[in-house]
């Protein structure tokens, strides 16, 4: 039972392709009903890890690999289709570029890193999964509208600029303390 958590992340990331293939294909209810899966398994592994104390080294890793895997492909894709505005994808692309090169230059040059998510971390990635699901929503059903979704857009772009400034310099200061 203490490996559960990391088989449940594992099914997470076996669950991008077809989350991906439906919302490519206009499967739109699809694609949410498996996104949803997702994010509630996010939720049941991160529970059962902690409340049962069945943490690990592999799911401390496993899990935001699975999270960003998911993220970004339902981004590139909403974008591909028009769904998601590009300049937000970018951004969040490259947040995330930045942060894992910053945690690989931090543990080459620095040492070991004993990072966990910051809240404006967890409020950003909520914010992701919002315009994605609102997007994908909206094309479902036509609410919310295109305008609704740019508006959530651009909310999403300030915590992403924020949460990306906020690891950018968590990392200086901690690399400066070194």
């Amino acid at each position: 039972m203490r490996h559960l958590p990391n088989i449940i992340c594992v099914i997470r990331i076996v669950l991008i392709w077809p989350t991906i293939d439906a919302l490519y294909n206009g499967h739109y209810w699809t694609a949410l009903v498996l996104v949803a899966v997702c994010a509630i398994s996010d939720a049941l592994d991160g529970w059962l890890a902690k409340r049962f104390n069945w943490q690990s080294h592999l799911g401390k890793n496993l899990d935001p690999l699975a999270d960003k895997l998911l993220l970004v492909s339902l981004f590139l894709t909403a974008t591909w289709m028009n769904l998601v505005p590009w300049w937000l994808t970018a951004v969040v692309v490259g947040r995330d570029v930045m942060i894992g090169g910053g945690a690989v230059i931090y543990r080459l040059w620095f040492g070991r890193l004993h990072g966990r998510p910051t809240i404006l971390s967890k409020i950003n990635t909520g914010m992701q999964l919002a315009v994605v699901l609102a997007a994908i929503l909206g094309a479902a059903t036509g609410l919310p509208t295109p305008e609704m979704v740019t508006a959530l857009a651009i909310l999403t772009l300030l915590t992403t600029l924020v949460s990306g400034a906020d690891y950018l310099l968590l990392f200086t200061r901690r690399a400066l303390a070194t």
